[in-house]
């Protein structure tokens, strides 16, 4: 048995211990969904989690005259935590190389990024490209790690998905603009309308227990990037990377950034789509199980 399985057997005997008392009053059963909702987000989170703990972690206990740069120790780990996610079957392949299209493509971003002085990697590493440290591309991984895991464990469906065009569409102007905006005008506040124009009557449906709920796919994706907002927060105070702001100490990421992630979130979405295709609540119903795939 797989430690993945060995995981799922032991939530389904938990489910089994805790279901009869869930069922003995509605308060009990909403407790006990909102319970299952958070287990399931943080499973979700596990990838970017591990990362977050190795940033704090490293900052806070990494020895001055360490054999390896700091940087380079967080290469290597993120390499070795994607491994065993892979061989623990708690990641899909297909799923993995969708996240490392994005990995690969935050990284050029990032590239571009440093080099016109948007933010800097303070420390010194071997394992780097220009000027950015090879661990930041896991960053972005985290995103796509996370919609992907949680599309699965929650079995998401839509309502009044628009074409899959229009998301490709909104994704690519996005990552453009966060190149060209240091050229020419900068299109985020037309790509926000945009995108509240493309997914206004979109909902997304999602089965935390037994029951589908639903939410507004703009407020699901407020909510991510206010998240992603929350653990940037982390990073930079970890000195993962800063912006030129924090120089001379460390403060808040500006809330404004959430609107940089909220437009990136597109990105890792339209490509977690590659394996994951948009369904309607009534498309292929999935017997949902309250184990952790």
């Amino acid at each position: 048995m797989s430690f993945n399985d060995q995981i799922k057997s032991r939530v389904i005997a938990l489910d089994a211990a805790m279901r009869p008392w869930a069922e003995r009053s509605p308060l009990r059963a909403g407790l006990y969904e909102f319970l299952l909702f958070g287990l399931k987000q943080a499973w979700a989170c596990l990838f970017a989690a591990i990362m977050l703990a190795l940033l704090v972690g490293s900052h806070l206990f990494w020895p001055d005259h360490a054999p390896i740069a700091r940087y380079d120790f967080l290469v290597i780990a993120a390499v070795l935590v994607q491994v065993a996610l892979l061989a623990m079957k708690l990641e899909h392949w297909n799923e993995a190389l969708v996240i490392l299209v994005f990995h690969v493509v935050g990284t050029a971003m990032e590239v571009f990024k440093t080099a016109h002085g948007s933010w800097i990697y303070p420390e010194p590493s071997l394992l780097r490209l220009g000027d950015v440290p090879l661990f930041s591309g896991f960053m972005y991984a985290c995103i796509g790690s996370y919609i992907a895991r949680i599309w699965r464990l929650f079995d998401i469906r839509f309502i009044r998905f628009p074409p899959l065009w229009v998301s490709w569409a909104l994704a690519v102007g996005s990552y453009v603009n966060f190149f060209s905006h240091h050229y020419i005008l900068d299109m985020r506040w037309a790509l926000f309308a945009l995108t509240a124009l493309a997914y206004a009557q979109t909902w997304f449906v999602f089965t935390p227990d037994l029951k589908p709920r639903r939410m507004p796919m703009l407020l699901g994706l407020i909510l991510v990037s206010f998240f992603i907002w929350l653990a940037e927060n982390l990073g930079t105070f970890a000195s993962a990377w800063v912006y030129p702001s924090q120089r001379d100490g460390w403060h808040m990421v500006s809330v404004s950034k959430m609107g940089s992630w909220y437009l990136l979130i597109l990105l890792s979405f339209v490509l977690v789509t590659l394996v994951h295709r948009p369904r309607s609540p009534d498309e292929e119903a999935k017997t949902v199980t309250p184990g952790l795939d």
